[in-house]
């Protein structure tokens, strides 16, 4: 059984950091595209960022370039989200997921996905 699980999530201040991390278990996903998203309260679930297979490539949704880093870890099939400079419209449940598609920013292109964790910054 495949599960992604993320974890990390948590309170913070703004301008504070956090690193959220995904843990895949049930197959390898070491040739998959790996993605987060977000989902605040009352929007669709948006892309925050991406990373190829290599981690040669990375791709950030416009809101959170400069601040917020993806990165992988294919030996330990995990993938991380590190988030500095947070703000209080950060807030959301964060999802990872993967995908064999590259460039891949749209929730229809992941066919894998965690159960969320909640990030919460306040003002």
């Amino acid at each position: 059984q495949v599960q992604l699980v993320e974890s990390g999530g948590g309170l913070v201040q703004a301008g504070g950091s956090l690193s959220l991390s995904c843990a895949a278990t049930g197959r390898t996903f070491s040739m998959y595209t790996m993605g987060w998203f977000r989902q605040a309260p009352g929007k669709e679930r948006e892309f925050v960022a991406a990373i190829n297979w290599s981690g040669e490539s990375t791709l950030y949704a416009d809101p959170v370039k400069g601040r917020f880093n993806i990165s992988r870890d294919n030996a330990k099939n995990m993938w991380y989200l590190q988030m500095n400079k947070l703000k209080p419209e950060d807030t959301a449940v964060y999802y990872c997921a993967a995908t064999d598609l590259w460039v891949a920013s749209w929730v229809y292109q992941y066919g894998y996905w965690g159960q969320g964790t909640a990030v919460t910054v306040s003002s």
